[in-house]
């Protein structure tokens, strides 16, 4: 999972993502490439197809760092988005999927990007309790809080899940 970044970080990355510092775009693939990968993964079910997808999304970065709006979320949190739509626009325009699986696709990427967007708390809950498969209290002693904070982060986190229409056991 990528490292969480503060909005000071995400602010000065745009900045240097436009004054065109090479060393700008290596380190935002070094940090978000994984997440991107694995959300292109998901819904194309192709390696290759998520490279290309990965590889659109920090061109896309590259050229467009004005688009990065600071104020409606975190850097991470765009390139997941931008890796989700240009995901299920290339399974859509390929014709080869049904379009159960389309919708499923787009579902499972509007998970990914939910999960990827919200706070690293709840993030870190919901993975310890359905990933791991965890109960609230491991998952409590798990992330050194209370049982009462677990379930609260844990209601959160299906709560902002529920928007997404899936299972939140296939979200991770």
């Amino acid at each position: 999972m990528a490292a969480e970044t503060s909005p000071r970080w995400d602010r000065r990355m745009q900045q240097r993502l436009a004054r065109a510092e090479e060393a700008a775009l290596g380190e935002l693939y070094d940090r978000f490439a994984s997440t991107v990968h694995s959300l292109a993964h998901r819904v194309l079910e192709d390696d290759a197809a998520a490279d290309e997808v990965t590889r659109e999304v920090f061109a896309h970065a590259w050229q467009h760092p004005e688009e990065f709006a600071p104020d409606r979320g975190t850097l991470r949190s765009w390139l997941a988005g931008l890796a989700s739509e240009r995901a299920v626009a290339r399974l859509r325009a390929g014709g080869l999927a049904p379009e159960s699986r389309v919708r499923r696709a787009a579902t499972a990427a509007r998970a990914d990007f939910i999960v990827t967007s919200m706070p690293a708390p709840l993030r870190d809950a919901l993975d310890s309790a359905y990933r791991l498969r965890r109960s609230y209290r491991q998952t409590a002693r798990d992330l050194n809080v209370t049982e009462d904070e677990a379930r609260r982060r844990l209601r959160l986190g299906l709560q902002l899940l529920s928007s997404a229409g899936t299972d939140p056991g296939g979200a991770r």
